[in-house]
C-alpha cells in the first residue's frame, strides 16, 4: 500500500489504483481488518481470494512476523486440507482465481489432498460425503458388538465420485490423473467415476451433442474421459459404456487416436454388447444411417484377438482368452445387427456380405439369424425396385 501511495503521489493522483487485484473488495476488506487488529472470518469459501490478496499485498513475514500469509497458510493446512469437503470448495473457488491460484500452489495441495483422500480405506471414512450426507452415529463409532465387515459395507468403494464429478472438466482431468498416480484405486471405481462423470455431464440427445453451441465442450469431455479410461483391458468400464462413449466421439469429431482406442478396447469386450449399444450414429459424408465401417473394424480387431487366443500355446498364458460361449455371443450379435442395418437403402451389398462373412464359422453354428438378416436386405430392395 505504501508503494501504491508513494507512486500515486509522483503521479499526482488522489486515487490508488490496484490493477487486477484478486478476489475484489472482500478480499481486500479481510486485509484491511487483519491490519487494524479486527477479527477475521476465515472459511473455505473465501480463504482463497484472501490468500491470493495477501500474496498481492506482499503480507509476508520479511514485513512482520505472524502476519497475514502465514496465518492462512497454517489454516490451509491444519484445517481446509484435512477436510474431504473443504478441500473440495477450495479447489472449485480457486477456478476463478487464476493464476494466483495456481502459482500459490493451492490448487495443487488440494488436488493432491482429494486424491489422497479417495485412497483411504473406507472403514476409516468418518467425513461427510456425497449428496452433503452426514454420517451417522453409528457409521462414525464402531462399537464392540460391530464387526469390521459391517463398518466397510457401510460406505461403498466408491463414495467420493459423485462430489468429484461436480468439478469443471479441466479440474475434473487433474484430480482423477492424480487419483490414478496414487496406484491404490481399483479399475473398477475409476471407470465408474467416468460414467458417472459422462453422466452428468453428456447431453442425452444428438441435436445437443452436435449442436453449435455445447459441441466443443462436449468433444473435449470425451476426450478427456477417453484418456481418463483404466489401462486394464477395459476391466473396469463395462462394453456398453464404451460404445455410447464411441458414439459420442463420432458425433463430436473427436481425434482418430481416441477412437482408434476405444474401438480397440470395445474389441476385447464385444461379447457383452448388445444390437442397440452398436448402433452408431454415421456422420457426413457417409450415407448410410449407421457407422457400419466403425463395427466392422471393431469385429475385426475382436476376431484378431480370438484367432490369437487360439493359437497360443497350452500352457502359455494369453491377455486375451475367449470362451467359445463369448464367440457365439458374438456371432448372434453381429447377425442381430445385420438384420437391424439391412433395413437401410443406403447400405451397399459390399458392405453387408464383408461384415456378413468377418465372423468365424465357429461364432455362428446355425444360420437362421443370418438367413433373416439376408431375407429382410433382399425384400427392403425389391420393394424399392
Amino acid at each position: 500500500m505504501q508503494k501504491l501511495v508513494q507512486k500515486a503521489s509522483e503521479d499526482n493522483c488522489d486515487e490508488i489504483n490496484m490493477v487486477d487485484f484478486p478476489g475484489g473488495p472482500n478480499a481486500f476488506e479481510i486485509c484491511a481488518k487483519f491490519c487494524y487488529g479486527m477479527a477475521v472470518t476465515l472459511n473455505a469459501y473465501n480463504v482463497v481470494a484472501a490468500r491470493c490478496a495477501a500474496e498481492y499485498l506482499e503480507m509476508t513475514e520479511d514485513v512482520d512476523r505472524g502476519n497475514l500469509i502465514f496465518k492462512i497458510e497454517v489454516f490451509l493446512n491444519s484445517s481446509i486440507f484435512h477436510s474431504w469437503k473443504d478441500s473440495i470448495i477450495v479447489l472449485r473457488t480457486a477456478k476463478s482465481l487464476l493464476p494466483w491460484s495456481e502459482n500459490l500452489k493451492i490448487v495443487g495441495r488440494c488436488i493432491d489432498s482429494i486424491a489422497s483422500k479417495t485412497s483411504v480405506d473406507p472403514a476409516n471414512i468418518t467425513w461427510s460425503y456425497t449428496y452433503n450426507r452426514k454420517l451417522s452415529v453409528q457409521d462414525k463409532i464402531v462399537g464392540d458388538s460391530m464387526k469390521l465387515q459391517e463398518k466397510i459395507e457401510s460406505v461403498p468403494k466408491d463414495w467420493w465420485v459423485e462430489d468429484i464429478c461436480e468439478l469443471e472438466i479441466d479440474l475434473f482431468k487433474r484430480v482423477m490423473t492424480a487419483v490414478k498416480s496414487k496406484g491404490r484405486m481399483d479399475g473398477a471405481v475409476i471407470g465408474e467415476a467416468l460414467k458417472t462423470y459422462a453422466v452428468r455431464w453428456l447431453p442425452d440427445s444428438v441435436d445437443a451433442l452436435v449442436s453449435g453451441v455445447h459441441s466443443w465442450r462436449n468433444k473435449l469431455l470425451v476426450e478427456t474421459i477417453a484418456c481418463l479410461l483404466p489401462s486394464d483391458n477395459g476391466v473396469g468400464c463395462s462394453c456398453s459404456f464404451l460404445l455410447k462413449l464411441l458414439k459420442v466421439a463420432v458425433l463430436a469429431g473427436i481425434d482418430d487416436s481416441s477412437k482408434e482406442d476405444l474401438v480397440k478396447r470395445i474389441s476385447l469386450k464385444l461379447h457383452e454388447a448388445s444390437v442397440k449399444d452398436l448402433l452408431i450414429p454415421a456422420r457426413s459424408p457417409q450415407t448410410t444411417l449407421y457407422d457400419v465401417g466403425m463395427v466392422q473394424s471393431i469385429v475385426n480387431q475382436y476376431m484378431t484377438h480370438e484367432q490369437r487366443s487360439r493359437d497360443v500355446e497350452p500352457g502359455k498364458s494369453a491377455g486375451f482368452v475367449l470362451g467359445h460361449g463369448s464367440l457365439l455371443s458374438v456371432g448372434k450379435l453381429i447377425d442381430g445387427y445385420l438384420g437391424e442395418i439391412a433395413h437401410d437403402p443406403n447400405l451397399s451389398l459390399t458392405s453387408f456380405i464383408d461384415l456378413s462373412c468377418s465372423v468365424s464359422e465357429l461364432a455362428r453354428p446355425v444360420h437362421d439369424g443370418l438367413y433373416k438378416a439376408i431375407d429382410i436386405y433382399l425384400k427392403c430392395r425389391s420393394i424399392q425396385a
